[in-house]
């Protein structure tokens, strides 16, 4: 127990930047990173890890894309929560804002909206074999996390898909 401890501390010492370039020199296909808001659960499957970020939600969503960019080896498949859209801004002052703000981020890649749940799920089910990074910002607004699902970055879906066909 004081191993765990000692270890959560010193891992919640370090800065979120240098946790994800640490984990990003690991990480491949398969795994994910996700941009949580403040309420977003302490998951407690195997393969996740949850950080803080002390920046906003915008700038740490940014900061990773940025990052995520630069790497040769891996890109994300981003999703939003499905419910993002229809959160009206009478129940959820400056989700407007920050949809507006979201939607500059994704210049060259369209974000999948599914329903939080599926989303959910499917960390859940990616969490038993493969690590998932969660980065808690100080974000108050419901459904605003952007989850980000690693695939190789030199290998598309298109070319998994004609490899798949030929093998049959």
């Amino acid at each position: 127990m004081l191993l765990f401890a000692l270890a959560f501390s010193a891992n919640a010492a370090a800065p979120w930047r240098q946790v994800l370039d640490e984990r990003l020199a690991l990480y491949g296909h398969r795994n994910w990173i996700v941009i949580a808001d403040s309420a977003y659960p302490l998951q407690s499957g195997p393969g996740i890890e949850t950080i803080l970020s002390n920046e906003s939600q915008i700038d740490t969503v940014r900061h990773v894309l940025n990052v995520l960019s630069k790497d040769k080896r891996v890109r994300p498949v981003v999703y939003l929560d499905k419910e993002l859209n229809f959160v009206p801004e009478e129940s959820a002052i400056g989700i407007s804002a920050y949809r507006q703000l979201l939607t500059g981020l994704f210049t060259t890649r369209q974000p999948v909206p599914l329903p939080h749940e599926d989303i959910i799920g499917m960390l859940d089910k990616a969490g038993k074999t493969f690590n998932v990074l969660i980065i808690k910002t100080n974000m108050t607004l419901p459904y605003t996390s952007v989850f980000l699902e690693l695939r190789a970055a030199y290998w598309g879906d298109a070319e998994e898909q004609r490899l798949r066909q030929t093998m049959r």
